[in-house]
């Protein structure tokens, strides 16, 4: 059976939403196989139902229901025992859709996209509030961050929120640092003296985790840059670094994709 996605997207009530050019109609046995690839667990969707021969198909699959752990699925189409891994050419990425779905309060959160391959896979991620960076720069002495507040629940809209950006550091209670920062609706900006950043522990390299206090929400909110198509940024971003004073510090990310400030490494 060949199958092709031309389509694929998780819409903002997680559900994966497929249009498949298909060269055999769909039958009763038909169903969508997700397979988690760092492990055995496997999920089957019944999806066929007789019909004529079709050229295309459309298909709706709540996700929320079928309790994906997290890590990356994929898809395949099974018939009679045997099964087609799905090829896709839709590239499955749209920086607007993936803000708009962010707007959500969530603890999980399913993306389609297309593998280096050019097959269908599933991303499933647990996921908390956070700050979601845009741009990080560094300009006439301070550091710069813009971006949005994600999985948070607050409205996209002109409401001004009280907040303030901290910086901190996890082999150092006593060192720390905070600014007023501008969150409207769900957008934020913030800015903060480098000179600052160096004075508040001169004798001390190492790496600032800046946060994000925001009036409403109970708890800090880490920066992080998640919502785009680009993983493991720590070895693909590289930013120069700015001398304050004869010591260097730039921006870097995590493993896990959360910015930190790298002070005199």
């Amino acid at each position: 059976m060949r199958a092709v996605v031309t389509d694929a997207e998780v819409t903002l009530a997680d559900v994966l939403s497929l249009r498949l050019a298909i060269d055999d109609p769909l039958t009763e046995d038909t169903e969508l196989v997700l397979r988690q690839r760092s492990g055995e667990a496997e999920c089957r969707v019944p999806l066929g139902a007789p019909g004529a021969r079709a050229r295309d198909a459309t298909l709706a699959v709540s996700l929320a229901p079928l309790a994906l752990g997290p890590g990356r699925w994929d898809a395949y189409l099974a018939r009679d025992g045997a099964r087609t891994r799905l090829r896709s050419v839709d590239p499955g990425f749209s920086l607007d859709h993936l803000d708009a779905y962010a707007l959500g309060r969530r603890t999980r959160a399913y993306r389609a996209y297309r593998t280096q391959g050019g097959y269908l896979a599933l991303k499933v991620d647990e996921v908390r509030p956070a700050a979601e960076v845009r741009a990080v720069w560094f300009r006439e002495g301070r550091f710069e961050v813009t971006g949005l507040l994600a999985f948070t629940g607050l409205e996209d809209d002109e409401s001004r929120h009280e907040a303030r950006l901290a910086l901190r550091r996890s082999d150092d209670p006593d060192a720390g640092l905070s600014v007023a920062a501008t969150v409207q609706g769900v957008r934020f900006h913030a800015a903060l003296s480098l000179c600052d950043v160096v004075d508040a522990a001169p004798a001390r390299p190492g790496l600032w985790e800046p946060e994000l206090e925001v009036e409403g929400l109970s708890g800090p909110l880490r920066l992080a840059a998640r919502l785009d198509d680009v993983d493991g940024k720590r070895r693909r971003l590289h930013y120069p670094a700015a001398r304050i004073d004869g010591v260097p510090i730039k921006p870097c990310y995590t493993p896990d994709d959360e910015l930190r400030i790298e002070v005199g490494a």
